[in-house]
């Protein structure tokens, strides 16, 4: 069973109070007993019907029961267009808002004003203030990274800024921005825009290739930014050992190519970085990210244009190209990832949580060597647009939700 349990702030109409034993999605198999005659979880119909997965197992997977059970708790309400939660060491939290605020959220669920010092955002459509990210030395050095749409000659693009958080959580100081992704267009769709920092220290950035279908082709590009994951030196730089330093008329900080709009990225336990990806109708994605490799698009994809035409000159597979781990038709519309690593949930160790925005779940998928073999749908009675999930340092699961009036949630462990 979950519950849903207010925290000390009032409720506002978007979240409902209590949640008693709603969990959405067929509940079709335990973890522990995983088995081939198992039913899939998805029993819609494909937007993409004629398509096929090239992979065992690359869809559709096993509905499965979470074996851990839990309860939801509003740690505070009322934000407005949340994108993106970050844990703080001490228990508060930092919380982007797309109109271009960056929020304090004490533990105890209170609202500060917004911090100052922020540059100015480009809100329109799905632009404006993006991801957060805390920086590995954060203890030492207060590093605060967010990604955002800044304003440019010729229209704007996806930036990377940092700055330091003063000690009474009201300001962020020594701003400077660190990275510009480029070409800079004149549009309002598919920034990317997660940030993750991996184990050794640098920073890695997703960016989307603008939707509009003249600039799909910049995915394949070298010399563009535009439908690729950047690794970054903190500073900003591009280290020494990125796929592409070498290469002539090549972006030295590409990490990957071939991306439609990367908006979750989660590192493992290993240290290896993934991606959720959206794609076109039938056509999201889960990719495990490894330098210098190309995921096709928009030369290799599943699903179809939003019009229900083939996506022009693409097919499900080429050789050269990297596949998908796992897909989704019907599509989920992923926000933001995390693999569980903590102690209060044992047995969710391992799993990797998205978002989900269009049907407005918690995507937990269950993996083994790399593969996929087990999908439940959690939080669906909420009928919340999830737009991020973080672990704390209390080994709690953190969610944010969409909208004028999203909620910052926490998933415990349900009380006895």
């Amino acid at each position: 069973m979950t519950g849903l349990r207010g925290g000390r702030r009032r409720r506002r109409a978007g979240v409902p109070r209590v949640l008693l034993g709603m969990l959405v999605g067929a509940l079709l198999a335990d973890d522990a007993a995983l088995a081939d005659t198992c039913q899939p979880l998805e029993r819609r119909a494909p937007e993409a019907r004629s398509q096929r997965p090239a992979l065992p197992g690359q869809t559709r997977a096993c509905g499965v029961v979470s074996p851990a059970p839990f309860e939801v708790v509003v740690v505070a309400s009322g934000l407005d267009e949340a994108w993106a939660v970050e844990p703080l060491p001490d228990g508060d939290f930092l919380v982007s808002e797309k109109p271009g605020r960056l929020r304090l959220v004490r533990a105890d669920g209170s609202l500060e004003a917004p911090l100052a010092g922020l540059p100015v955002v480009d809100a329109r459509g799905q632009g404006g203030l993006l991801d957060v990210a805390l920086s590995p030395a954060f203890g030492a050095d207060r590093l605060v990274y967010w990604s955002y749409v800044e304003p440019r000659a010729g229209g704007n693009g996806t930036s990377v800024a940092r700055g330091v958080l003063d000690a009474a959580g009201n300001r962020l100081t020594g701003v400077e921005v660190v990275f510009r992704a480029g070409p800079a267009h004149d549009g309002h769709k598919h920034f990317g825009s997660r940030l993750a920092f991996a184990p050794d220290g640098m920073l890695h950035v997703t960016l989307g290739e603008r939707a509009d279908r003249a600039l799909r082709a910049q995915a394949q590009r070298l010399d563009s930014h535009l439908g690729k994951t950047v690794r970054l030196a903190p500073d900003g730089s591009a280290p020494a050992d990125n796929p592409f330093v070498s290469r002539r008329g090549a972006r030295a900080e590409i990490w990957t190519l071939g991306h439609r709009n990367v908006q979750a990225v989660a590192v493992d336990a290993s240290g290896r970085l993934w991606g959720v990806e959206h794609g076109t109708s039938g056509g999201d994605e889960l990719n495990l990210l490894e330098a210098g490799t190309n995921y096709g698009w928009p030369l290799v994809a599943y699903g179809e244009e939003y019009i229900g035409l083939p996506i022009r000159g693409a097919r499900t597979d080429r050789a050269g190209y990297r596949q998908p781990v796992y897909y989704w038709d019907p599509v989920i519309a992923p926000s933001g990832a995390e693999f569980y690593t903590g102690t209060a949930f044992p047995a969710w160790r391992g799993n990797l949580f998205v978002g989900s925005l269009k049907d407005r779940l918690l995507v937990r998928l269950v993996l083994d060597a790399d593969r996929v073999v087990g999908e439940e749908h959690l939080l669906g009675a909420l009928g919340q647009r999830v737009r991020d999930v973080r672990q704390g340092p209390d080994g709690l699961l953190y969610v944010v939700t969409d909208g004028a009036d999203g909620a910052l949630l926490a998933l415990r462990p349900a009380r006895k």
